[in-house]
């Protein structure tokens, strides 16, 4: 690179850096300035309603207003923040509902409460004389003054925890429809792989060969392709199939795999839940294994060694043994991606991929039958 197009892009870096601290110091100062505008219009419209205290519009910058005032922005400002705060960081954990606000709000209440108490406390006993508050009825001043903190805190946290609830909801909205999308895209993505010119070609070339050597071979094979597509087309619109539905197909994939192969592929299964009432994205397991027959050398000598297995009702293992091809190209991982990018549509469980030293396997969670209905009534 150019010494000229490095500093370019030196340059670029810091001003992107500089326009992001702005971005972020400007909504921290629109932020204050929101907040501040509420303390004054709840303090004057709390001061313009209370009889006893016209006399003393005329003169803000009495003691009394100067200390009432400022401790009213203090309990806001405190309040809010210390709200936020607690939003903030049950939103990292999974979010907000109905039993996490109580509890943010019961905690912010005790820290505003304690507060409230302090300050009028100080105002109508110790302060009393410093700031000029007289009154003959302290306790009940006190009582007033601590009640009207109270809800004005109560309704400046239920108001904020509203706000968040709506801006959580509209995000989750965005996500999922971002999801739909891209699991319309993978799955398109996916089938479209399926019924490729390649893969039809290559079978076709195929049941040409076995023509000639093998019909009884030959008719098996094209019963299992056609078997192939017929699923393939069939389920073209549906996401999700039933696990049964997926060995089926799987095995008919393998079968011709094997058929072009020469056996070079060995499959072994343990699978110990009911088949039926489980299921997974449509053409996931054919994907794993089109993508251990990509990026591994096999033959019939050393075959591809493929066990498929079950872990409980969580979860469904694909592993196989490690034979990379020499001078293989850096994989894309799109294939990964796709599958880990249409479970996300379902559920919160991660498709976990691991690499050892000879084994590389995925495992990904069984979803129920019922997954879909459960899906539908949380979203609404």
């Amino acid at each position: 690179m150019k010494e000229s197009d490095r500093l370019k892009t030196d340059y670029l870096g810091i001003f992107n850096n500089y326009s992001s601290i702005i971005m972020l110091k400007k909504k921290k100062v629109q932020k204050f300035l929101f907040r501040w505008l509420v303390v004054n219009v709840v303090f004057f419209l709390v001061k313009a309603t209370l009889e006893h205290e016209y006399q003393e519009m005329h003169s803000f910058l009495s003691p009394t207003n100067i200390y009432y005032y400022c401790t009213t922005f203090f309990l806001f400002m405190v309040t809010w923040e210390y709200n936020d705060w607690l939003i903030a960081k049950q939103i990292k954990k999974g979010g907000l509902d109905l039993k996490s606000s109580f509890l943010i709000l019961v905690k912010s209440m005790a820290v505003l409460i304690p507060f409230s108490v302090l300050f009028y406390y100080l105002a109508l006993y110790p302060f009393q004389d410093l700031i000029g508050h007289k009154t003959d009825e302290q306790f009940i001043c006190f009582i007033r003054d601590l009640l009207r903190a109270t809800i004005l805190g109560l309704a400046t946290i239920l108001f904020n925890l509203f706000y968040h609830a709506m801006k959580q909801r509209d995000e989750m909205t965005k996500k999922l429809e971002d999801l739909q999308k891209e699991m319309l895209v993978s799955k398109y993505t996916s089938l479209k792989n399926q019924i490729s010119p390649h893969f039809l070609f290559n079978s076709l070339n195929t049941l040409t060969s076995l023509m000639y050597e093998d019909r009884d071979l030959a008719s098996d094979f094209l019963s299992r392709l056609a078997s192939s597509y017929r699923y393939i087309l069939e389920n073209t619109e549906e996401d999700l199939v039933s696990l049964s539905k997926e060995l089926n197909f799987l095995d008919s994939y393998v079968f011709m795999m094997n058929i072009r192969h020469d056996d070079a592929l060995k499959i072994q299964m343990n699978i110990k839940v009911d088949t039926e009432e489980f299921l997974v994205p449509t053409l996931s397991l054919q994907m794993l294994v089109e993508n251990a027959l990509k990026h591994n050398y096999y033959s019939t000598e050393k075959p591809l060694n493929i066990r498929i297995s079950s872990v409980g009702k969580i979860g469904i293992v694909v592993e196989n043994t490690l034979h990379k091809r020499v001078n293989e190209e850096v994989s894309t991982k799109l294939g990964h991606k796709n599958i880990q990018k249409r479970y996300s549509f379902y559920t919160n469980q991660e498709v976990a991929i691991e690499t050892e030293a000879d084994i590389f396997r995925v495992t990904m969670p069984l979803l129920h039958k019922d997954i879909k209905k459960v899906k539908v009534l949380s979203v609404s």
